[in-house]
């Protein structure tokens, strides 16, 4: 009877022990497995190649490229979803509901943030910042030209907002900073004040200020004055300027990997990339007789001293 009884209690233990193991294995499942949709105004091989490379460090996502010509209002998108957009007109596009998934914006400046919303966050908005940290900036400055104390700025109607958060990086850092307005850029005069008033010329993200255009008189105004350029870009570097911080495809990937990770009521309203690397100019340098290790030591040295 014993031997009975133990017979017919097995399939029930069997039974739950399936049940146990299903748990288990839905436990191990990525707990933040989403469809996530990425779009931009323009379609071309760069970001079809950028969506292939998030899908592969993502295989549990479902992750896609819809052109936003392509795309529903962000109201009929799947509110479970998480939405990457690139650029201003997504941006723009996005703003014309307060409903939808959660976005993250990507390639947004923060003038042209300025410009569209002010200072206004909305709560279903991340602004992953294009320009480089002000706080990574000055630590590779302080790297490079550990002597230097005056920060030369210049700055125009629409980036002057951009000198309250350098004010802060540089207290932090012991460097004063020394601005001047450039609103008329064939007027030299701002430009060799604050140069000689200063260390060097900080570059801010301002497309008006550093462009294909003015290079080449800031450059070699700059280098007139033997004074160096730190930013604003890895383009202006190619150009002309000394080193920068700036964000390769492979940092943003990373970046957006820790953001994917977390639940968007984790994420923050505004953020620069947490992955970034140094570039540098040699032939500046020598010119400029300012020592300047391999890009490679200098991202390190100014990862060591990224503090949040």
């Amino acid at each position: 009877m014993q031997r009975q009884l133990t017979r017919t209690r097995n399939p029930w233990r069997t039974t739950i022990g399936h049940w146990l193991l299903l748990c288990c294995l839905l436990a191990l499942q990525p707990a933040l497995a989403a469809e996530i949709i990425l779009s931009s105004a323009e379609d071309n091989p760069a970001i079809r190649t950028f969506t292939a490379d998030l899908a592969a460090r993502r295989p549990h996502d479902q992750v896609s490229f819809r052109p936003l010509a392509e795309l529903a209002a962000a109201n009929a998108l799947p509110a479970s979803s998480r939405l990457i957009i690139f650029g201003d007109e997504a941006l723009e596009w996005r703003l014309s509901s307060d409903k939808g998934p959660p976005t993250l914006v990507l390639r947004i400046a923060k003038v042209q943030a300025q410009k569209r919303l002010g200072n206004a966050r909305p709560p279903y908005l991340t602004l992953l910042w294009s320009d480089p940290s002000p706080r990574r900036q000055l630590r590779l400055v302080r790297t490079l030209m550990p002597q230097v104390k005056h920060i030369g700025v210049l700055y125009d109607a629409h980036s002057a907002f951009l000198l309250d958060e350098l004010q802060r990086a540089a207290n932090s850092q012991g460097l004063r900073i020394v601005s001047r307005e450039w609103p008329d850029r064939r007027d030299n005069r701002p430009l060799l004040d604050v140069l000689q008033r200063s260390d060097l010329l900080f570059g801010l993200n301002d497309d008006d200020l550093f462009n294909p255009q003015t290079a080449k008189n800031l450059l070699l105004t700059s280098y007139s004055q033997q004074r160096a350029i730190i930013g604003p870009n890895a383009s202006f570097v190619r150009a002309g300027s000394l080193a920068s911080v700036y964000s390769d495809q492979v940092d943003w990937l990373a970046s957006l990997e820790q953001w994917l990770d977390r639940p968007p009521a984790d994420w923050p309203r505004s953020a620069y990339p947490t992955h970034f690397k140094v570039l540098g100019n040699r032939q500046v340098a020598r010119a400029l007789a300012i020592e300047l290790a391999d890009d490679v030591t200098l991202t390190q040295q100014v990862v060591e001293g990224d503090i949040p």
